[in-house]
């Protein structure tokens, strides 16, 4: 069958499809969006009137007046705040100290060391003192990881017991650091 429709007209029927499509396309996602509407307004006017049902009764119970009790309690709570606010600011800078420390062994830790566990000891005989325990993949590892943290001026002494060194790989290793602070 021969086709008598010019090239010319040809292109352009397929843009007027293409047009068409694309109008049909944006009208079917405009009547998504307005059916979605349509069906979340009720939920979202039930929801408002459910807050201002519960914005008066809040109201109304500030309203009334507190009992014995109840201010009794208050001011229990109120001795219990204060108490514990001034624990807070007394151990805050406890806490600081230990923060910094261990940013400092994080830093200085290479990617084939893993700590396994961070001891902060705070009332030893010889001072305060963070031991780690963990593993490297080898001695060379170990002993940079040492030299890195012996070159930190968080720490004023570093104690890697020479029997750390016994295997040549996968070493399980303990060391114990005394923080210069």
């Amino acid at each position: 069958m021969i086709n008598l429709i010019p090239i010319e007209e040809k292109k352009r029927m397929v843009k007027n499809f293409y047009h068409r499509f694309m109008i049909m396309i944006l009208f079917a996602l405009s009547f998504a969006v307005l059916l979605a509407a349509v069906s979340m307004l009720p939920s979202f006017f039930f929801a408002s009137v459910k807050l201002n049902l519960m914005n008066t009764k809040l109201n109304a119970q500030k309203q009334d007046p507190i009992s014995e009790p109840d201010q009794e309690i208050q001011k229990i709570a109120a001795i219990l705040n204060s108490k514990i606010t001034k624990i807070e600011k007394n151990t805050k800078n406890n806490f600081l100290v230990s923060n910094q420390v261990i940013n400092s062994i994080v830093l200085s830790k290479m990617a084939d060391i893993k700590i396994s566990q961070i001891t902060y000891d705070g009332v030893n005989v010889s001072g305060k003192q963070i031991k780690i325990n963990g593993s490297a993949s080898s001695r060379d590892r170990l002993i940079f990881f040492r030299k890195a943290l012996e070159e930190n001026t968080a720490f004023s002494k570093i104690d890697l017991p020479i029997s750390n060194f016994v295997k040549g790989s996968n070493i399980q290793f303990y060391l114990t650091l005394t923080p210069s602070i």
